[in-house]
């Protein structure tokens, strides 16, 4: 049975040596671009291989698409190939803790039509907290040829946001901390606030305080209490940059909520045109006293 939202430390390290799983490193920093990179190699999940969030997992910027926008589908199909994955491979993908750059990776194998993708629970913090087995240096897998093409209707536009925006039958989520969401704080983007008609669920709700999601009841809950009665194939999520976004998505499929949307371009590309319209203060879902998640992966996307 393949793994398609989240696996756990147990179930990984019984597979560490089965040549049928990829393990993928894609622990990153906003504010240091290279700290991933430089903490795979001095210590990861044995026989894991690493993607830079910027090299492998994004594409080329313009200067309106956005700070992390999708890889054309050619060059991610390198990627995926040099990763050693193809159509048997089970992907296991894991950052530091909560998941947040790791679901980038998990989102963009089911868009190219690869289910086989769970997200390592709790993370590297966690691997090394029950002692399981890591190795330094750079590793790498046996090429594959991976076969794989853009699913439709995983993806809005930016135009279709705008159109979508005051739709009472659909939600725009947004998954940034809600300081950010209301405009009272920005450090990475050109303008502070969020799309008119959004709502906040921060993604860091999501996970309980060591990093490990919540179970699917009450992590439908609190998805629920953001997107009301919404079907979930009308809900589009974004965030800072197309990243966090994806563990929201993540959090919708594992709590049952499969079908919903991204917007890869999010704030970074929607703010970077000042015709659009932007909205600050509160609603309801960002009002509410949510403790800001810690981790060691620097800024929030």
């Amino acid at each position: 049975m393949a793994f398609t939202t989240l696996i756990d430390t147990k179930a990984l390290a019984g597979h560490l040596a089965d040549p049928a799983f990829a393990i993928v490193d894609c622990r990153f920093n906003l504010d240091d671009e290279s700290w991933g990179e430089r903490n795979y190699l001095a210590g990861h999940i044995s026989g894991a291989v690493y993607a830079h969030l910027d090299r492998d997992l994004s594409g080329a910027k313009t200067g309106t698409n956005g700070r992390h926008p999708l890889p054309i589908a050619h060059n991610l199909s390198h990627t995926l190939s040099r990763f050693g994955i193809d159509s048997g491979i089970q992907v296991v993908a894991y950052d530091q803790d909560a998941g947040m750059y790791a679901s980038r990776l998990w989102w963009l194998l089911r868009w190219m039509g690869h289910d086989a993708v769970a997200v390592l629970d709790g993370g590297f913090a966690k691997w090394t907290s029950e002692g399981l087995p890591t190795a330094c240096g750079e590793e790498s897998r046996s090429p594959r040829a991976f076969q794989g093409a853009p699913l439709a209707g995983m993806i809005v536009s930016v135009e279709e946001v705008a159109a979508l925006a005051h739709r009472t039958d659909w939600r725009l989520v947004d998954a940034r901390a809600p300081e950010r969401f209301r405009g009272e704080s920005e450090t990475i983007d050109r303008v502070a606030g969020h799309i008119p008609g959004a709502v906040n669920h921060f993604f860091g709700r999501n996970v309980a305080e060591g990093g490990t999601f919540l179970q699917s009841e009450p992590l439908r809950a609190g998805l629920r209490q953001a997107t009301g009665d919404v079907a979930p194939d009308h809900i589009v999520c974004y965030c800072g940059s197309g990243v966090t976004a994806c563990q929201n998505l993540l959090a919708l499929e594992h709590a049952g909520l499969g079908g919903a949307k991204l917007y890869p371009g999010s704030w970074s590309e929607w703010s970077s045109d000042p015709a659009r319209p932007i909205e600050t203060g509160s609603q309801a879902e960002a009002a509410r006293n949510v403790p800001v998640l810690k981790s060691t992966g620097g800024k929030r996307d």
